[in-house]
């Protein structure tokens, strides 16, 4: 299910912000962008994110923006210390006569002299109780909008699943009827191929013949079944939590029983029920695939 959730956080010294969008996928998928060195707790958020969703892509992007203490602005001693004995060994060797002076205010932009101020680590542990409370938040949002759509999808899995039972409810009427339409259809055609021959047709033969072709497309227990999954399907949109997983086995296992209906009747009539109903399961299954 798709979903946006969004929280903030404004202090003297810290300014934050969350946003989370949610799209649709069958398996739960989180991305996280940050800024340095906030990406490094990109395995802390997904642990709070799978706390409550199960299912779906879900993007976060993190904003920050820490008010700069003096603290935060420091030389590198070492490193700078390192490059001007470097600089003056290299300048008295080729001979300059400045001993290289005029180099030295170029060290401070080497790299490790001054470390940039965002790149500090060592606050992450501070503000991560902060920054957690800010994504729960975030996700309460997100998780009310999806509730919200998985209401209204919901009711679309139950309008569709009315219209697969109303579609079997005409297969089911129809059934008596194939085998009498068969047995008609096959006395007028052999009656007819036999008519200039002037020979009788064999009662007995004809009730095997259609004896045979009733065993044969008899789907009844294909029939009860999908009605049977029909009230299941019913039933696990009840339960409160996590009926994704069994909704998708379910769909498949109607979809088995359509293709065998379609499969065995030999008739018109029910052949244009099970097209609608598989085209209707079809619809139920990307749906489904959404469901936590």
């Amino acid at each position: 299910m798709t979903g946006y959730g969004e929280a903030r956080h404004e202090s003297d010294t810290l300014r934050l912000s969350i946003e989370l969008r949610a799209l649709n996928n069958r398996y739960l998928k989180i991305s996280v962008r940050a800024a340095d060195p906030y990406h490094l707790l990109e395995p802390e958020f997904e642990k709070v994110i799978r706390r409550s969703v199960r299912r779906g892509t879900v993007q976060v992007h993190l904003r920050c923006e820490r008010q700069q203490a003096a603290q935060d602005f420091r030389i590198n001693a070492v490193a700078l210390r390192s490059y001007v004995s470097q600089v003056q060994a290299a300048a008295q060797e080729m001979g300059l006569r400045d001993r290289g002076e005029m180099l030295l205010g170029q060290v401070l932009s080497l790299p490790g002299v001054v470390p940039e101020a965002g790149a500090d680590s060592s606050h992450l542990h501070d503000d991560w109780p902060l920054l957690e409370k800010v994504l729960e938040e975030a996700v309460g949002r997100l998780q009310a909008m999806r509730q919200e759509e998985g209401r209204a999808m919901g009711q679309e899995l139950l309008q569709h699943r009315d219209h697969i039972a109303a579609e079997l409810a005409q297969i089911r009427e129809r059934v008596p009827r194939v085998t009498v339409t068969y047995r008609d259809r096959l006395h007028d055609r052999v009656r007819s191929l036999l008519a200039e021959l002037d020979v009788q047709i064999d009662r007995s033969d004809l009730i095997k013949e259609v004896s045979i072709f009733a065993e044969r497309s008899d789907i009844a227990e294909e029939v009860v079944r999908l009605a049977s999954h029909l009230d299941q399907f019913q039933e696990i949109m009840k339960e409160p939590e996590s009926p994704g997983r069994k909704l998708e086995f379910l769909t498949q296992e109607m979809f088995r029983e359509a293709n065998t209906i379609g499969s065995k009747a030999s008739d018109v009539e029910i052949s244009r029920h099970v097209v609608e109903i598989k085209g209707t399961l079809e619809k139920i299954r990307e749906l489904v695939q959404n469901v936590e």
